[in-house]
């Protein structure tokens, strides 16, 4: 295998049509544990996908139909997983990587499978389709941003007032997180205008508290949305490991 990812041997496949990726750690690393970066490919790899190759996991990545969550992208996100853990021997459980989007993507994705899912890494995610990076809520009339189209597109919908009434929102399904006790850890900007924490990112950690249940948050004072990660992500992939470990070897 020749082609390289940031230093880490990569195969690059189509599975059902769609382009994927699966990145191997060093040779003789391996701790036969998996990551799946949920969308945005290449974004901010050193916010937890290379400190976690480095770590010894396997990584992967299927492109989706869009960034919305939909049934089409979660399931065939969920054949992938398996696809990669059977032909790799890897653990049956994933870590998925969600950033902005892609963490409204990780959660939809751990609510329908949280049989496939140890723990979640979300960086400033987005619960709340009515503030979002389509200008919903950042500075524009409802329903005028510029991708709320897409958005729209996406769900099949023809007016805001059925994305008013959408019950299928990421923060919809937190109470299915909560049941299932699937550990989070939580990154986000104090400054973030484009996805706001207190109307995302918060209502996560609120219903975690609630519960009794694990979720660690970051919150960066100055940080906008952009750039994803800490600074040093030494934490974040303490947690993983923890949470990787303990849910895939059963010692919970």
């Amino acid at each position: 295998m020749c082609n390289l990812w940031n230093g880490f041997p990569v195969e690059t496949l189509n599975f059902e049509g769609r382009e994927a990726h699966v990145v191997f750690p060093a040779p003789g690393t391996a701790n036969g544990l998996l990551a799946l970066k949920t969308e945005y490919w290449n974004a901010f790899p050193k916010a937890a996908e290379i400190p976690l190759l480095e770590q010894g996991f396997h990584l992967c990545f299927i492109t989706n139909d869009n960034r919305w969550g939909v049934d089409e992208d979660l399931d065939r996100k969920a054949r992938f997983v398996k696809f990669v853990t059977e032909k790799y021997g890897l653990a049956t459980k994933t870590v998925p990587i969600g950033m902005s989007c892609g963490g409204l993507i990780a959660i939809k994705f751990a609510a329908k499978y949280p049989e496939l899912v140890s723990c979640l890494y979300l960086d400033a995610p987005v619960l709340n389709y009515l503030s979002c990076p389509c200008g919903l809520g950042v500075g524009e009339p409802l329903g005028e941003g510029a991708g709320v189209q897409e958005l729209l597109n996406a769900l099949h919908m023809e007016s805001m007032s059925q994305l008013i009434g959408y019950r299928e929102m990421p923060l919809d399904k937190l109470p299915v997180l909560v049941q299932n006790r699937i550990p989070v850890v939580l990154v986000a900007g104090g400054s973030d205008v484009t996805v706001p924490f207190e109307e995302n990112g918060a209502l996560l950690q609120s219903a975690y508290e609630k519960a009794g249940l694990e979720c660690q948050v970051y919150i960066k004072p100055d940080c906008g949305h952009h750039p994803h990660g800490l600074e040093t992500p030494d934490e974040v992939i303490c947690f993983i490991l923890q949470h990787g470990k303990e849910k895939t070897h059963g010692t919970l």
